[in-house]
């Protein structure tokens, strides 16, 4: 029986290979999602999903995926507009700050199963397009 560093004793040795395959990928921890709102003219609130981004911190810098809501242009052009050509996490914390006027950001949990962060993407997109988007009532002309 091996005592850890915190002095706290443990009672059975750990099996190297119980351990290996308990720990998640290095990728999958960095890998984060937030779907992004923009105004919905019926319903008064910046609750209307037009993309879903990804960012992997860690990598450096890091990497992005941004998966767009299908005939969303002319709406999703705020978020068009905010997004440049690489995205941080001080962007994120100021749209945060920024939230509840026009335009609105929401974490989204990384889907189980994700392969990678596009796939992951992908599937919180698949999920607006079926549950949240229709569920919607018409935007109505504001």
């Amino acid at each position: 029986m091996k005592a850890p560093s915190g002095g706290a004793s443990v009672t059975t040795e750990p099996n190297p290979t119980d351990a290996e395959t308990a720990e998640p990928s290095p990728a999958a921890p960095a890998w984060r999602l937030w779907i992004l709102l923009v105004w919905h003219p019926g319903l008064g609130l910046p609750v209307d999903p037009v993309a879903v981004l990804g960012l992997d911190e860690g990598r450096q810098p890091a990497e992005r995926v941004v998966r767009w809501v299908p005939l969303v242009y002319e709406q999703a052009d705020p978020w068009r507009e905010r997004l440049g050509e690489t995205t941080t996490n001080k962007d994120i914390e100021r749209w945060i700050a920024q939230s509840g006027g026009a335009c609105s950001l929401e974490p989204a949990d990384v889907p189980e199963g994700a392969l990678d962060l596009t796939h992951a993407a992908d599937l919180v997109l698949d999920g607006l397009l079926v549950e949240v988007i229709p569920a919607l009532p018409p935007r109505g002309d504001g």
